[in-house]
């Protein structure tokens, strides 16, 4: 069954315009539609929140989905947030059925993570050795639709302190694996040694990058290398720190100078114009439907502007993906966000793929 034409009059804030707004089915766009239904008038008004960096496959605590069913739920935890297009960053469960499903977010799909034997979260990675990583990295390629997801760092027992998971040229053989089989790829890192490797080696986006150092970030700006802070996930390094505190201090005092240090790095990177997009890291340890509290946190934290924060979080989030802005996807806010980021936490107006959710 068609969707009827749907009406909006807002402040569309990629253009700072008063516009009206028309959609019907999955396009959006400005020329008048007859016969459109008046869903919303007043208010602010972008092209869906995006979380770049999202796992609905994994539940917290880091244990993976069962079935589709638990991925839609925590996919409609974030849809109902506002965030209407996710990076899957990585999954033990796979789901492809899920892509285009009318009531989800649009799905960008990474695969599995891959890391060495016991260097990640249990069960979570397919784990490989250094000979086989650049031919994991091109069967997962193949498995997602876009992306890949390579663990660059993780504690090393034996060094009691963070450390690379594979040597510098392993993991640039995985990169120009995955890039030869067509798709881009995301890197885990915290430590300042694998963040250095992989920029080196032509990575499409860092995750977290704590240990990125101005070099490095200069190196990212130049490339086009994009950022993806998840400023939520590091916030749990305290706790993190104090559990390792008995059996590895070395290891929990390098992750708090990281997070002590992470909000001058992101302002660093943002200044320098490295690309930086919203991602909460949900799914393990961080609840879903918390993009607008990572928003926040990139405003109080590292200082980015509310206008900057808000094309981060969706439009140039959605160019970035391939998802584009003429798609069916809006939210709508009462209050202006750019005065008062916190408007963000309510959307009064949730469409997606044409369909009203709130």
């Amino acid at each position: 069954m068609s969707l009827p034409p749907l009406h909006v009059r807002a402040l569309w804030l990629p253009d700072d315009t008063v516009r009206d707004i028309y959609i019907h089915g999955d396009r959006l766009g400005f020329e008048p539609i007859p016969g459109a239904q008046t869903v919303s008038t007043g208010g602010y008004a972008l092209p869906g929140l995006v979380d770049a960096h999202c796992h609905i496959g994994i539940k917290r605590g880091a244990i993976p989905v069962e079935n589709l069913d638990e991925a839609r739920e925590l996919a409609r935890i974030d849809r109902d947030a506002g965030v209407l297009a996710i990076r899957d960053a990585g999954s033990p469960y796979p789901y492809p059925e899920l892509e285009g499903e009318a009531d989800l977010p649009r799905l960008i799909r990474a695969g599995r993570h891959l890391a060495p034997p016991k260097r990640y979260l249990r069960g979570v990675a397919i784990e490989c050795t250094a000979e086989e990583l650049p031919q994991r990295a091109a069967e997962q390629a193949r498995s997602g639709n876009g992306w890949i997801k390579l663990v660059g760092d993780w504690i090393d027992r034996e060094a009691g302190d963070l450390g690379p998971t594979f040597d510098d040229d392993v993991l640039k053989a995985a990169i120009d694996a995955a890039h030869a089989a067509g798709a881009k790829v995301a890197v885990h890192t915290f430590s300042e040694a694998a963040v250095a490797a992989v920029v080196k080696a032509g990575v499409d986006s860092v995750e977290h990058g704590t240990g990125l150092s101005t070099e490095m970030i200069d190196l990212m700006a130049r490339q086009g290398t994009a950022l993806i802070p998840t400023m939520i996930n590091i916030a749990t390094f305290d706790g993190i720190a104090a559990q390792a505190d008995p059996k590895f201090p070395v290891y929990a005092e390098h992750m708090r100078q990281l997070k002590a240090g992470f909000p001058e790095v992101v302002r660093a990177a943002h200044a320098a114009g490295v690309p930086i997009f919203v991602g909460t890291d949900a799914g393990g340890g961080i609840d879903h439907g918390l993009a607008a509290e990572e928003m926040l946190l990139l405003h109080e934290q590292a200082g980015m502007s509310p206008q900057d924060i808000l094309a981060a979080a969706s439009w140039k989030a959605r160019d970035w993906l391939g998802f584009g802005s003429e798609l069916g996807d809006l939210v709508v806010f009462d209050a202006d966000p750019r005065r008062d980021l916190r408007a963000v936490r309510e959307p009064s107006r949730i469409i997606l793929r044409g369909k009203i959710f709130r």
